[in-house]
């Protein structure tokens, strides 16, 4: 059979000893140190099912049993449709990648500017997503500044359903917005639980911390039955210990503690659970990814797999400038460690400046990254027909291969070709006015970005969200002019 024949490269990180202690401290800290709650409806949750003796002061103390329980009841597979309800993916399986960084900056892809985020670069930003095969999803890509802060979040989300088929994944930055924007894709498409397309986004606060607003949009998830990423983020050296170790098994608790809430609130519950690593630069610059925390995320992915749960990974958030060698390298790292390991679906491609900025050329990029590292783990089959014993010695010492059977079967695809930078010799190159891969990038960009088309059906989903949307002010309006006017304070 083929996969025995397959020379195939993986990627392990983790023992079975080391995933096991990295699982008992993490019980430990559970158990012990427990998880700041500020929901008071999750705690009435939690108390309902482990005891109220286990609140106390907003701090909740999970037992193994109950994190054991969780479990066992949570799917171990997640389906993953695309809005014209055709499959897109299934984790766990091969890695799976998404545009989108909810970035404030968009950087102009000819000039390397950066102005603010705004519904043309959503719109420009979705059918670059939805252009570029290598993506398998569409992640919100800015916050949109250009329309009333009230309405950004559902002018977000309209421009991207009506801009793309892929599946969406969907961070809303205001927790009151977050149900009008599902009420927006329900008015838009229908059911959204059958065939989910539509994934939520959330976060706690690391150390330990269960925020109430993440926690109100769990219930609502749940509820409406749609599958969600629960993802912490921390900063090494400030939010969690500085230490690689003691990061990884910090956010792992906290990721166990997200799990078990979901399950209690309802069993069954579909997550994607997951990290993005980072560390403090303290020098006061920041954050930033580098090659400690990649290897924190594959060891991430490697206990969401030795708990049968799907994986939310890093989209390799670069420091970089734009789509330049600091980004590329930052990149070529993540993505190619990312198809090697066991990371699930990393959907937060095309941030620059530690998440501020979007940047196109780097996504355009990123592109041809991933399917090249798809190329590699994919890997190629050892057998007699691929050896060929018969050609190499039909063509002896010294002879040549050019008109042989396989070569004129497989020239065709034998090696990568990259649509962005062509295959250039040094003659070419000096006959071309020496030009440089940068600026090819940008062209190639630009050029893409232009020629970008809407999918069947935009015009009809944008007018029903324009009047939806419109809708919606109105009754906000109108709610709010009929609130009595409150009494000033005397000076």
């Amino acid at each position: 059979m083929e996969s025995t024949n397959r020379i195939k490269p993986s990627l392990t990180v983790l023992s079975e000893d080391q995933k096991e202690k990295i699982h008992s401290d993490s019980l430990k800290i559970l158990s012990s140190v427990g998880v700041q709650v500020l929901s008071k409806r999750a705690r009435q949750v939690f108390a309902k099912s482990i005891g109220s003796g286990a609140v106390a002061d907003e701090i909740v103390r999970i037992p193994l049993e109950i994190v054991a329980a969780a479990l066992k009841s949570v799917p171990s597979s997640i389906d993953i449709y695309d809005r014209k309800g055709s499959l897109a993916f299934h984790l766990p399986g091969e890695t799976r990648f998404g545009i989108g960084v909810t970035v404030l900056y968009y950087q102009e892809p000819e000039t390397d500017q950066v102005v603010p985020f705004g519904r043309k670069h959503m719109q420009s930003c979705v059918r670059l997503g939805q252009a570029l095969t290598s993506f398998d999803a569409v992640s919100t890509v800015g916050i949109v500044q250009d329309v009333p802060v009230e309405v950004s979040d559902l002018y977000a989300t309209l421009d991207m359903i009506a801009n793309t088929t892929k599946p969406l994944v969907i961070l809303v930055s205001d927790e009151d917005a977050f149900s009008p924007v599902l009420d927006l894709l329900e008015h838009l498409h229908g059911d959204l639980k059958s065939k989910p397309f539509i994934i939520p986004y959330f976060n706690p606060i690391t150390p330990l911390v269960m925020n109430d607003e993440t926690v109100s949009k769990m219930f609502v998830t749940i509820e409406r039955g749609l599958p969600f990423i629960y993802s912490n983020m921390c900063m090494s050296g400030a939010t969690a210990p500085i230490t690689p170790a003691g990061t990884l098994v910090l956010l792992n608790a906290e990721l166990l503690a997200g799990l078990v809430l979901s399950q209690l609130i309802k069993e069954g519950t579909p997550i994607f659970l997951g990290c993005i690593p980072t560390v403090f630069d303290m020098t006061g610059r920041g954050f930033f990814n580098d090659a400690m925390r990649y290897l924190q995320n594959l060891a991430c992915a490697e206990m969401m797999a030795y708990y049968r749960v799907p994986h939310f990974g890093t989209g390799g958030g670069s420091i970089g400038w734009g789509g330049d060698l600091i980004s590329a390298g930052q990149h070529w790292m993540n993505h190619l460690l990312s198809c090697m390991g066991k990371v699930g679906l990393a959907p937060f491609v095309g941030g620059v400046f530690g998440a501020k900025v979007f940047s196109p050329s780097l996504v355009v990029y990123a592109n041809e990254i991933i399917e090249q590292a798809r190329l590699f783990t994919r890997g190629f089959v050892l057998d007699d027909a691929s050896v060929a014993l018969d050609e190499i010695a039909e063509a002896g010492p010294g002879g040549h291969y050019l008109t042989s059977n396989l070569t004129l079967k497989f020239f065709r695809d034998a090696y990568y070709r990259s649509n962005v930078f062509p295959n250039l010799t040094f003659e070419d190159w000096q006959v071309k006015g020496y030009p440089r891969a940068d600026e090819a990038l940008r062209h190639y960009t630009k050029q893409l970005m232009d020629r970008l088309q809407p999918p069947e059906g935009h015009a009809d989903l944008m007018e029903r969200g324009e009047a939806f949307i419109q809708q919606y002010q109105a009754r906000g309006i109108k709610k709010k002019s009929s609130r009595r006017p409150r009494p000033r304070a005397s000076s």
